[in-house]
């Protein structure tokens, strides 16, 4: 009997034993990854930010909050904008950001996530109604940048660093779409006009300078004409149109004004 009372005695030690390091053992030691870290608080005031690796903590007196250092991402939901043109448009973006100071990313602002989400889209909205339509579609990298100039400015005091916010899709009205393809039709046509134009300005110009060069040396217009000759006779044309110089016509009109009156 003494036996068996010993033995059981000692069998509620060890479940008392293991019952109790199966409790404490949890809260002493904690495994931080390369990439988290660990805000302590003991008996509630801040006590200092552990990790990574392991870590110590006295149990049920120290209580951590871990904290993600990798870069992070936040999805801004497609929202509907007016440009200052009036132009309603549906506007979706993406926030790359991490955290920079654990101690203040916690102390500072209840849920950093969940408050640098709500940062990112009243930002969105903000700077996107202060700018005009050809504006938004033509100078999206200075508008990502000022975003994010924003955003980072405001969020410092948390500890954290906005790396990046890029404008994902910027979807126009049906109406908006057909005026601005109207638009590149027109812009296309005049294009081709004043293209055309410029052909036919310099083709005259061309000619004009021609024209002063055959006038200067005599024997350019008469090997312009011998070559005329040349190609007619190449053709196998039933007429033959002969050009006639100038010069000879000028010599029968010089006669006929200086034959006198009867």
């Amino acid at each position: 009997m003494d036996s068996l009372e010993g033995l059981s005695s000692m069998l509620i030690w060890f479940i008392t034993i293991f019952l109790f390091l199966s409790i404490i053992l949890p809260q002493m030691f904690r495994i931080l990854r390369e990439y988290e870290r660990a805000v302590v608080f003991r008996l509630g005031k801040f006590y200092m930010t552990k990790g990574p690796g392991l870590i110590v903590l006295i149990p049920f007196i120290d209580k951590i909050e871990r904290v993600d250092m990798r870069v992070l991402t936040i999805n801004v939901d497609k929202q509907e904008i007016i440009t200052k043109d009036n132009v309603t448009v549906n506007v979706d973006a993406i926030t790359f950001f991490r955290v920079v100071d654990a101690e203040r990313a916690v102390i500072k602002v209840e849920e950093y996530i969940p408050a640098t989400s709500w940062l990112a889209q009243t930002t969105l909205r903000s700077v996107l109604g202060q700018v005009e339509l050809d504006e938004l579609l033509a100078e999206r990298e200075s508008i990502n940048k000022k975003i994010q100039e924003i955003i980072d400015r405001q969020t410092d005091p948390w500890g954290i660093k906005v790396v990046t916010v890029e404008v994902k899709d910027v979807t126009l009205p049906e109406s908006m779409k057909r005026a601005m393809a109207r638009q590149a039709e027109t812009e296309r046509d005049r294009r081709a006009k004043v293209i055309n134009a410029e052909g036919e300005f310099q083709a005259a110009k061309r000619l004009v300078e021609a024209g002063e060069m055959m006038e200067k040396t005599p024997t350019a217009l008469q090997l312009r004409f011998l070559q005329t000759m040349s190609e007619i006779s190449e053709e196998n044309a039933t007429f033959t149109f002969v050009p006639i110089p100038m010069d000879f016509m000028n010599a029968f009109t010089k006669k006929i004004m200086d034959k006198p009156e009867k």
